[in-house]
């Protein structure tokens, strides 16, 4: 369903992305972790379509995103950390806007939306401004705009973020859902927690390029059969050495 094959980005003397390869099945919960700057985001903006890379292709369903963007996008769904939607129109103004770029009848939309509001306990505020929302309701805004279209594959970036406890466990179940029905979610996050309960597989990427790949267990098995994922990630990638300084404290 999403192949990265041979995927660089260099910006100037940068190479925020390193011939990258991945290759993802339908269905998947794919974790991509990682620290700060090591190439998460700019790896997914290059899947979308939002950034050209250097050298190499994504492919969504056999689409590349350069070559075929339409094609591409029109199956494609991205939740960003810092969803941007236009603070002037309402939720369900905002919602009608994305049901017409994706061509969604209307009276499928009407059918849908208030589906999407009732689920995200947004109702009481559909016809509301969205500069009046905050930033945990914009986000739930922005997650029904993505499953209003049905996408096949699903890029979401720090997806929690601003949910109170109860939004998120239902949007992990949303997901969990999703992927039973063949959708494929690529999720980067720094929750640890959330990927090791989540996702399938997992990779780490660390200076652009995957230093470890593989389910929680596989990771287990390989690096230490006796530490969890958050240990495993930092002595991966480097985290350990702060251990030592915790003594002075």
């Amino acid at each position: 369903m999403l192949q990265i094959i041979n995927l660089t980005k260099t910006f100037g003397s940068l190479k925020a992305i390193d011939n990258l390869n991945l290759d993802i099945p339908e269905g998947e919960i794919f974790g991509f972790l990682g620290p700060n700057g090591a190439g998460k985001t700019t790896t997914i903006k290059i899947m979308c379509g939002l950034l050209k890379p250097t050298e190499g292709k994504v492919l969504i369903d056999g689409y590349d995103i350069q070559k075929e963007p339409e094609k591409a996008k029109q199956i494609i769904g991205l939740i960003p950390d810092h969803p941007f939607i236009y603070p002037k129109l309402t939720g369900r103004e905002f919602l009608r806007f994305i049901g017409s770029l994706y061509r969604i009848p209307l009276k499928e939309q009407e059918e849908k939306i208030p589906e999407l509001f009732n689920m995200f306990e947004l109702n009481q505020w559909s016809d509301d401004l969205i500069e009046s929302y905050s930033h945990g309701m914009q986000q739930k805004l922005v997650m029904s705009g993505v499953l209003l279209h049905n996408p096949k594959v699903i890029f979401l970036d720090e997806p929690m973020v601003g949910l109170d406890p109860k939004s998120a466990r239902l949007v992990k179940e949303i997901f969990f859902n999703l992927s039973k029905r063949g959708v494929t979610i690529f999720m980067s996050t720094h929750t640890l927690e959330i990927a090791e309960k989540m996702c399938h597989r997992i990779g780490i990427i660390q200076t652009g390029k995957v230093i470890a790949l593989g389910s929680k267990e596989t990771l287990q098995e390989n690096i230490s059969p006796d530490k969890n994922l958050e240990d495993i990630f930092l002595e991966l990638t480097g985290g350990t050495e702060y251990a030592e300084l915790l003594k002075y404290l």
